[in-house]
């Protein structure tokens, strides 16, 4: 991963392959940001007027190169676009900082230093600009993560290799917030990185039982309890909707138990992720041009994952329990059929009605068994459905809760982290639609209101009394486009920085 340095340097003395600075639109053209003050000077105080005359804006995500001026280490300047200035006396947005500082050092890839001379008035802008730059850096290559070294080194040679090191300048090494600032950006970037990594895994190569040995290997460094239970303990605990979904296949479903505990912990969050690391949708197959990028449908388990390696390596005063379930997809002749009924772990009959509404059947599941741990809250994480991306698009996550002031509190937390989500409803006339006259109810219900219909199948599996969220990340999880800002194509990690910040909150005391 890319390295992170804290300097008090000044950008024109620095070495590094480039020095990147701020550019913002003002009100007549482009508007050099604070902390390129030395590579303004270098070029006459006229800056900003070179830049545009190279047709730069300062728009959010563009970026421009140019040679350096005499008296400056670095050979080359990027200056990238913040979009528009902030208003005099005010500072800049965190998320803009993040998308420029991530835009960079994607432009800088193949580079061994960037130095980063963007807005840092306080350990908060630090933060934002370490996190975009080393979330920014990242890039994968097939096989680095399923042990497999012949893989890893012969992997997609078409990624080139990522900013080696980020050097933060106006940053305050020595200080306590700025170094926190540092330490928390850099586990961070690490966490939301695992999860990219995990969901960019071909399926060949991160099967249920691969996807458990990855958790168990990172919670023997990290200090993390465990239990997996394959597909024989699966069987004889009842736990009919994940083998139900798992049984068309070869490569058996399991469930996983991954927990944080600090000692000093008041609070206790469950994380329940979908683990569908192939959907081929089963017997109810999906159509041509839908199934290439199947090896996303296990993004929800993916950022639970690594939301509870987060909470430990930070430390964070918290328990952190995540449930994976995760299965794979297939048809044959042992798969779930359409209609078809199985026993749920709660003991409720659902009938199968569609074979690709299979997310919500191993979820159901994994509730139930969260809800027997009795924890504070409950977020389950799922690329769920389409129709939530029909409602929000690729870039935007719903939230839907059976407690609204939670329901209020991730949405408010999403948008602190920069992530983007809307809260979503759970109408009460919907309910009937998943009614079945063979079973408790159905899998699928009203087309119209889809990622609704979903929800509600899920609140039926949670316990009375608990503090539930369901977030569907089934638009966001995976970017089919090109990169922009600090999200590369491909896994996004989706949900694992709102996660963190619920549990870095959690632990603080405000729970929601």
């Amino acid at each position: 991963m890319t390295s992170l340095t804290l300097s008090t340097s000044s950008a024109a003395t620095l070495r590094a392959d480039a020095v990147v600075v701020g550019v913002a639109k003002g009100a007549k053209g482009p508007v050099v940001a604070p902390g390129a003050e030395a590579v303004d000077k270098a070029f006459g105080g006229k800056l900003a007027t070179v830049l545009e005359t190279l047709g730069a804006t300062g728009a959010d995500g563009e970026v421009t190169k140019l040679p350096s001026a005499t008296g400056l280490k670095a050979p080359v300047v990027l200056a990238v676009g913040l979009g528009d200035a902030p208003a005099k006396g005010d500072g800049y947005d965190a998320e803009a900082l993040r998308r420029a500082a991530g835009a960079a050092a994607r432009a800088l890839s193949g580079s061994k230093k960037g130095a980063f001379a963007l807005p840092v008035a306080d350990a908060g802008d630090a933060a934002a600009v370490a996190e975009g730059a080393l979330l920014g850096a990242y890039s994968y290559k097939a096989g680095q993560n399923n042990g497999d070294a012949k893989n890893a080194k012969n992997g997609n040679k078409k990624n080139g290799a990522p900013l080696a090191e980020v050097a933060l300048l106006g940053a305050k090494p020595r200080d306590k917030e700025f170094k926190a600032a540092a330490e928390r950006a850099i586990a961070l970037a690490a966490e939301v990185n695992r999860a990219r990594d995990l969901i960019n895994t071909p399926s060949n190569l991160l099967n249920p039982a691969l996807f458990a040995a990855a958790v168990l290997e990172a919670a023997k460094e990290h200090g993390l309890k465990t239990e997996v239970l394959d597909e024989k303990a699966l069987k004889k605990g009842g736990y009919g909707g994940i083998m139900g979904v798992g049984q068309g296949s070869q490569a058996p479903p399991r469930l996983v138990r991954v927990a944080y505990s600090h000692p000093k912990a008041e609070k206790t969050l469950a994380l329940v992720g979908k683990g569908i690391t192939y959907d081929s949708g089963g017997i109810s197959l999906k159509p041509a041009g839908h199934n290439e990028t199947m090896k996303c449908d296990m993004s929800g388990a993916a950022a639970v994952f690594a939301t509870v390696v987060a909470a430990a390596k930070l430390g964070l005063r918290v328990n952190v329990t995540g449930w994976l379930a995760l299965a794979e997809n297939m048809p044959s002749g042992s798969a779930t059929r359409p209609g078809d009924v199985l026993t749920m772990y709660s003991g409720k009959t659902v009938e199968v009605l569609n074979t690709d509404a299979e997310g919500r059947l191993v979820l159901a599941d994994a509730l139930t068994r969260a809800c027997e741990e009795k924890p504070d809250a409950i977020v389950d994480v799922a690329t769920l459905t389409g129709a939530m991306v029909f409602a929000l698009g690729h870039r935007t996550f719903g939230i839907m809760a059976n407690d609204e002031a939670f329901r209020t509190s991730l949405h408010e937390i999403a948008g602190e982290v920069g992530e983007q989500s809307w809260p979503m409803p759970l109408p009460g006339d919907l309910r009937k639609s998943i009614d079945s006259p063979v079973a408790d109810l159905a899998n699928m219900g009203e087309r119209m209101g889809g990622g609704l219909v979903a929800g509600i199948f899920l609140k039926e599996f949670v316990e009375d009394g608990a503090v539930w969220a369901h977030l569907d990340i089934a638009g966001p999880a995976f970017n089919e486009s090109g990169p922009f800002g600090y999200t590369p194509k491909g896994g996004t990690g989706s949900a694992v920085r709102t996660l963190v910040r619920l549990a870095e909150r959690t632990a603080d005391g405000d729970l929601g």
